[in-house]
C-alpha cells in the first residue's frame, strides 16, 4: 500500500462514526469488522492467503482474494488438517480444514504506530494453531503492543516433497518449506496492513515456542524474510537440529523427496504416482503415520532456505536483529536417551570417554537420564546460538525459565517444555489449574520484559532486575524463578561444555 492509503486506512479503521463495540478496518484485501472489549478490539480470522486446497496444495501461498463489503472477523478461522491435540492447551477449537490460512490480530481501541508481535505457534511442525485461546492476545495488547497469530499449513501437507511434483513444477518455483513460506506470506500481510490497526510496520518482533522457536530462527536466515521483521524471540527453539535436503539423500538423512516416495508407497500409491493423483488424496490420510519433526519436517530446499541454522549463525548470516531467546529447566524431563526417537537417539554417537565425562557431571546414571536430553536438544544448542548472535555483535537475550507451581502435578524437577507460554501471554486462567499471587507476579514481570523488547530491542525498564546483554556478560543470563527474576551464570555450564565438545567433533 501506498503511505497515502495506509494514513486513510487508519483514519477510516478509528472514525467517529463507528460503532466503537465494533470497528471496521479497511484492509488492503477489503474492511473487516471485529469487536472491541475491555480496551481491546480483535479480529479474527483474516485470511492472509488463498486457500491451499485443489491445485493449490503443495504451493506456494498466493494472495488472498479481494472483497468488497464488509468482512466479519469475530471468529476464528479453522485449525490446520492436524492428529488429534492429545491434550496440548496450544491447539485450537475445531473446524479442521486444509483452508486454515488466517490470522487474528488484537491491537489497544485507538492505537497508533504501536509495536507489533506476531506470534508463531509450535507443535513439532505437527499441531497447533494461532486460535487456542492460550494465545488470546488481549492481555499483550494491553500493554500497548499489536498482537498478530498465525495458522500455518502443518505436518506432510506443510513440510513435504515427492518426484511427481518436482517434475510438474518451475525450477525456480520454491518447494519443500510450505508452512514457513505460510509465516513468510502472513508477514508479507502484517507489513502491507497492519498500519491500518495501529501498528507500526517498522517495529515487528517475531516470537514462538518450540517448532514455533525454530521457526524464528528459520526466518532469521530465510532471504525471503528479510527486513519482514526487526526483533526476534525464541523459546525453547533448539539450535543444532539438521533439515533433510530437498532432493539430495545423504548418510543417515534421505531427502525430502526421498521421503515422500516412502510415504506414498506405504500409503498404497502406485510408484508412477502423478502430482495431481497426490493432490486428490484425502488430508486426513497424509497425517498416517504422523511425520516426526527431525526428519520428516525441517527441509533444506535452497530457495526459502538454503541451509540449516546453526550454520547460518555460525558463518554470521541470520538477520542481524536484537535477539531474545531461552529455554526451560526441565524441558524433555520424562524423555530418556535409551527411548526410541530421534531425541532418545541425541546421545548414540558418543564415544565411551564422551559418555563417561557426562555421567560424572550429571552425578551418575539417575541425573544422566533426566537431563541429558534436554541438555542435548536445547539448553546447549540455544547457548551456542546466544554466543554466536552476540559475537556478530548483535544485542542478545539470554533466559532460564524455572517457575513451578505448587500446583504442578509432574515430578519434573523443574519448568517443563511449553509450561512458560500462558506466562508469557498473561494466559494464566487457561492451564486448568489454580495458580497463585506468586505465578501472577512472574507472568506480570514476563510479559513486561517480551512487550519492552519489542517496544525498544531490549527488555530492561525502570523497577526490575536487570537482564544482562550477553554481549558484555558472556554465560550470564536471566532466570525466572519462584522467588522472581534473577541475573546469573548460566547453570551446569560444566556439562554445557562437555555437549559442545561433543558436539565440535561431530562437526555439528
Amino acid at each position: 500500500m501506498s503511505v497515502l492509503a495506509v494514513v486513510a486506512a487508519v483514519l477510516m479503521s478509528f472514525s467517529p462514526a463507528q460503532d466503537p463495540d465494533r470497528p471496521v478496518v479497511a484492509t488492503a484485501d477489503g474492511p473487516v469488522r471485529g469487536v472491541s472489549e475491555q480496551g481491546v478490539s480483535a479480529f479474527k480470522g483474516l485470511p492472509y492467503a488463498q486457500p491451499p486446497v485443489g491445485d493449490l496444495r503443495w504451493r506456494p501461498p498466493r494472495p488472498a482474494a479481494v472483497w468488497t463489503g464488509v468482512r466479519e472477523a469475530t471468529e476464528y478461522g479453522a485449525i490446520c488438517i492436524q492428529p488429534p491435540a492429545n491434550g496440548d492447551p496450544g491447539v485450537g477449537p475445531l473446524p479442521m480444514r486444509e483452508d486454515c490460512l488466517t490470522l487474528n490480530v488484537w491491537t489497544p481501541t485507538g492505537a497508533r504506530n504501536l509495536p507489533v508481535m506476531v506470534w508463531i505457534h509450535g507443535g513439532g511442525y505437527n499441531n497447533g494453531s494461532g486460535t487456542a485461546a492460550l494465545y488470546d492476545g488481549s492481555a499483550l495488547a494491553r500493554r500497548g503492543v499489536v498482537v498478530v497469530t498465525v495458522n500455518y499449513r502443518l505436518g506432510r501437507l506443510g513440510f513435504f516433497d515427492h518426484p511427481a511434483l518436482a517434475v510438474e513444477r518451475a525450477a525456480d518455483q520454491p518447494a519443500g518449506n510450505y508452512g514457513v513460506m505460510d509465516q513468510i506470506a502472513a508477514l508479507e500481510w502484517v507489513r502491507t496492513n497492519v498500519a491500518a490497526f495501529g501498528g507500526d510496520p517498522e517495529n515487528v518482533t517475531i516470537f514462538g515456542e518450540s517448532a514455533g522457536g525454530v521457526a524464528v530462527t528459520q526466518l532469521m536466515i530465510a532471504p525471503r524474510a528479510r527486513g519482514l521483521f526487526h526483533r526476534a524471540i525464541v523459546q525453547s527453539g533448539m539450535g543444532r537440529q539438521r533439515s533433510a535436503d530437498l532432493a539430495l539423500d545423504r548418510p543417515g538423512r534421505p531427502s525430502a523427496q526421498t521421503l515422500g516416495r516412502n510415504w506414498a508407497r506405504a500409503a498404497g500409491l502406485p510408484p508412477d504416482v502423478a502430482a495431481a493423483a497426490l493432490r486428490a488424496v484425502p488430508a486426513e490420510r497424509l497425517l498416517s503415520p504422523m511425520p516426526a519433526f527431525y526428519s520428516d519436517n525441517l527441509i533444506v530446499d535452497h530457495q526459502v532456505l538454503s541451509e540449516d541454522v546453526v550454520e547460518a549463525f555460525e558463518a554470521g548470516r541470520q538477520a542481524p536483529v536484537p535477539l531474545m531467546l531461552g529455554t526451560n529447566s526441565a524441558e524433555f524431563w520424562w524423555i530418556r536417551p535409551s527411548d526410541a526417537g530421534a531425541y532418545g537417539r541425541a546421545d548414540d554417537a558418543m564415544t565411551e570417554v564422551e559418555h563417561d565425562a557426562l555421567l560424572a557431571a550429571y552425578g551418575g546414571a539417575q541425573g544422566y537420564d533426566q537431563h541429558v536430553v534436554s541438555d542435548l536438544i536445547f539448553n546447549e544448542p540455544v547457548r551456542h546460538l546466544a554466543r554466536l548472535h552476540a559475537k556478530a555483535g548483535h544485542p542478545t537475550w539470554l533466559y532460564r525459565f524455572d517457575v513451578v507451581p505448587d500446583s504442578n502435578p509432574e515430578p519434573s524437577g523443574g519448568a517443563t517444555h511449553a509450561s512458560e507460554r500462558p506466562y508469557v501471554f498473561e494466559n494464566l486462567h487457561t492451564v486448568g489449574r489454580p495458580l497463585g499471587d506468586r505465578d501472577h507476579a512472574a507472568s506480570r514481570l514476563m510479559a513486561a520484559y517480551w512487550t519492552d523488547f519489542a517496544r525498544a530491542g531490549d527488555p530492561n525498564a525502570a523497577g526490575r532486575p536487570v537482564w544482562p546483554d550477553f554481549r558484555t556478560e558472556p554465560d550470564a543470563l536471566l532466570e525466572f524463578g519462584n522467588g522472581g527474576p534473577q541475573a546469573r551464570r548460566m547453570p551446569h555450564a560444566d556439562r554445557l561444555d562437555l555437549i559442545e565438545r561433543f558436539y565440535a567433533r561431530l562437526g555439528r
